[in-house]
């Protein structure tokens, strides 16, 4: 792995960040005080959180495995988080050992634990872009460096989305995807997941109200906020779903015993 150049942001501890926060929530030690102390907060108001983020993480392996199953050799994972095995390209690799494989990220510490722990394959390749997800450009011309975005890509933002506003002048959610979509070849697939305040509405409340209060934005949305994200496209069988629901395997089916997750999730393709 090389890494794309750029220049990282100066690491800032004293502010938490969602990256680190949802570390900690999966048992992570790449974190600090700041981010323990927002994810001890929002779990306390908000019991779902700690198997909302390993459902999420198991719907991430089981949509890449479907892309890669599906024939797509290259992945863009925007606001991938710290590494925890088994990462994405572990998961495409494993189906398919040429896939390559672009993380992007706007922390500065995730940008170190790339750097030391993601090693694709020999015959593939893992690389990583410091970027930010609003700035459309410069990581999709960092990401065009290590895959070719004239073939099919599937483009994976999972958790990411309920930290951006809809607000045309502000982040534009949908106008965001919406050019990141465009951008992409015929052919390519789009995975989310997404908080929804559906399924548990006081305790996101109060979660949301967690991350404010830190100076996170958090931008809950409903079914049908969320199935916007996928006008114009094909989607995926079963659909949009609560996330645990979305092509369970066993693990995922033992689980729903634990309650509800308050995640909805969905992956499609571009036509």
């Amino acid at each position: 792995m090389t890494g794309s150049e750029s220049v990282p942001a100066r690491l800032d501890t004293s502010r938490p960040h969602p990256a680190r926060v949802y570390d900690w929530w999966l048992g992570g030690k790449d974190n600090y005080p700041v981010d323990e102390e927002l994810a001890r907060r929002i779990l306390a108001v908000d019991g779902t959180v700690l198997r909302g983020a390993r459902a999420n993480r198991r719907f991430m392996h089981r949509a890449v495995r479907t892309a890669a199953e599906a024939g797509i050799r290259q992945f863009l994972d925007i606001g991938t988080g710290i590494p925890t095995e088994p990462n994405l390209h572990q998961v495409a690799q494993g189906v398919a050992p040429e896939c390559k494989v672009v993380y992007a990220d706007n922390d500065p510490i995730v940008l170190r634990h790339a750097e030391a722990l993601l090693h694709g394959t020999a015959e593939g390749g893992t690389d990583y872009a410091h970027a930010d997800v609003r700035d459309i450009d410069a990581l999709l011309g960092r990401a065009g460096e290590s895959l070719d975005l004239t073939e099919p890509v599937a483009l994976s933002l999972v958790a990411l989305t309920h930290y951006l506003g809809d607000d045309p002048a502000g982040d534009d959610v949908y106008g965001l995807l919406r050019r990141y979509v465009d951008a992409l070849a015929p052919g390519s697939y789009l995975i989310l997941s997404q908080v929804t305040p559906d399924l548990s509405p006081e305790a996101i409340e109060k979660a949301a109200d967690q991350f404010r209060r830190s100076g996170t934005p958090f931008h809950p949305r409903s079914l049908a906020e969320f199935s916007r994200f996928f006008d114009g496209l094909e989607l995926l069988g079963p659909g949009v779903i609560p996330v645990y629901g979305w092509r369970p395997e066993p693990e995922d089916v033992a689980a729903q015993a634990e309650g509800i997750v308050p995640v909805y999730a969905g992956v499609a393709r571009k036509p």
